[in-house]
């Protein structure tokens, strides 16, 4: 009888702690997202990436693929800028949940953060005014946005560069005369510059590097596998190459399997 009611107390004990906890896992970052009704994606202005339409709302191929992801949640979507060299640290404190802006899969990265599959390729240009420039660029002085891949170019390469807020801010610098030239993504060059763009009078190198994008959520984070399922299924049904086509960048898509 003893037994019984000792076991019938054990019993209680683990459908209590059961319920008081909703039968999620505490550790569960995707349980945490829903939870709290919001998935917060860490940004900066990047073409054809993540940028705003004129009527102020973000869009771009990423931000759409972050809304598909954040509807499969059954939450909103929440796009915070953030100072790109200080993405891991925005991660860890939770300011955003996943950091979803055209990221190159560098071993910092990917030491750091819990990344997705590769979704997109990519790699560095030069940009400047003429072709001119790009006969010596160790005579140049070069923009490149903080902690990205076209300043780890820069330091590899031992070029004269200075760290600006965001690749869009490098196009400033180098079409206002402040700097000879930008190194920045090629999908950001291919959107932003030549003819009938904001910049019609810059140019860009060939690629400098080859590269590839994922999103990076927080170490040890189950997102990154949702997300990955996502994108799966969305390439599959072919709704990733729509979007793609939708803002240019069909011919970087990589396939999920």
């Amino acid at each position: 009888m003893k037994k019984k009611i000792i076991a019938s107390l054990l019993c209680l004990t683990m459908v209590f702690s059961m319920t008081a906890c909703g039968g999620k896992n505490s550790d569960s970052d995707v349980d945490y997202i829903k939870d709290k009704g919001t998935l917060v994606v860490g940004i900066t202005d990047f073409e054809p990436m993540d940028y705003k339409d004129d009527s102020g709302e973000w869009v771009g191929f990423d931000a759409d693929m972050a809304k598909m992801v954040g509807e499969s949640l059954g939450v909103d979507v929440e796009f915070v800028e953030i100072d790109w060299d200080n993405k891991i640290m925005e991660l860890k404190s939770k300011n955003i949940d996943v950091v979803w802006n055209g990221m190159t899969l560098t071993d910092e990265v990917k030491n750091s953060m819990e990344c997705t599959n590769a979704y997109c390729s990519n790699g560095q240009v030069i940009v400047a005014p003429d072709e001119s420039k790009l006969d010596d660029p160790s005579k140049l002085t070069f923009a490149v946005e903080a902690g990205s891949a076209g300043e780890a170019v820069a330091e590899e390469e031992g070029y004269n560069a200075n760290s600006v807020a965001s690749q869009a801010d490098a196009l400033m610098e180098v079409a206002s005369g402040t700097s000879d030239a930008a190194i920045i993504d090629l999908l950001m060059a291919s959107a932003m510059i030549g003819e009938g763009t904001s910049y019609p009078d810059l140019i860009h190198s060939d690629e400098l590097t080859s590269e590839e994008y994922g999103v990076g959520c927080r170490k040890g984070s189950d997102l990154a596998a949702y997300i990955n399922e996502q994108l799966t299924k969305a390439y599959k049904d072919g709704k990733t190459q729509e979007i793609a086509e939708k803002y240019g960048i069909a011919d970087a898509v990589l396939e999920q399997k």
